[in-house]
């Protein structure tokens, strides 16, 4: 009931900032999840803080929503979430920290969608499209090395981005 408050205070254009920062503090995930999806249209409202949060489906809403507000300081906790080794143990969470990364396309943010590349297939597929937002000699090698990548998907994403 309370994620389904928040979504009609949104739709009569009610929702304040305050609101959702109740609801990220909220103890039911559905609730946490709904506040962040919200966020997204709300930049006054901290949300970094949440990537730390137990539930792996209210960590992967907080990256989408910082890449959705593209959120420069929270470039440092995202590549620290999308990392091969120690990142967030829910291959979900790495993917949307990966997207979330190419949608800041600040250049900080390249190394850890590159190292990204080492990761799942899922996730290769992901930091391979989020390089679009790079440039650089790098970036370009790894498109190469992706044309080989074991999944077709990967190889397919590099196709478009190197030939397009």
């Amino acid at each position: 009931m309370r994620a389904t408050g928040l979504g009609a205070l949104h739709r009569l254009g009610e929702l304040t900032g305050a609101d959702l920062s109740w609801a990220l503090d909220d103890p039911e995930p559905l609730v946490r999840r709904r506040a962040l999806e919200l966020a997204a249209n709300f930049p006054s409202v901290p949300i970094a803080q949440v990537l730390d949060d137990p539930d792996p489906g209210v960590v992967e809403m907080a990256a989408w929503s910082l890449g959705e507000r593209t959120e420069r300081a929270a470039i440092r906790r995202l590549a620290a979430l999308a990392s091969v080794v120690g990142g967030h143990p829910d291959a979900l969470c790495r993917e949307a920290a990966v997207a979330a990364l190419g949608a800041i396309g600040d250049p900080a943010a390249k190394a850890a969608v590159l190292a990204a590349l080492g990761d799942k297939p899922a996730i290769r597929r992901r930091a391979a499209l989020a390089l679009a937002a790079f440039e650089g000699a790098d970036v370009d090698a790894a498109l190469e090395r992706c044309r080989s990548d074991r999944d077709w998907q990967v190889r397919e994403v590099a196709e478009d981005l190197l030939d397009g």
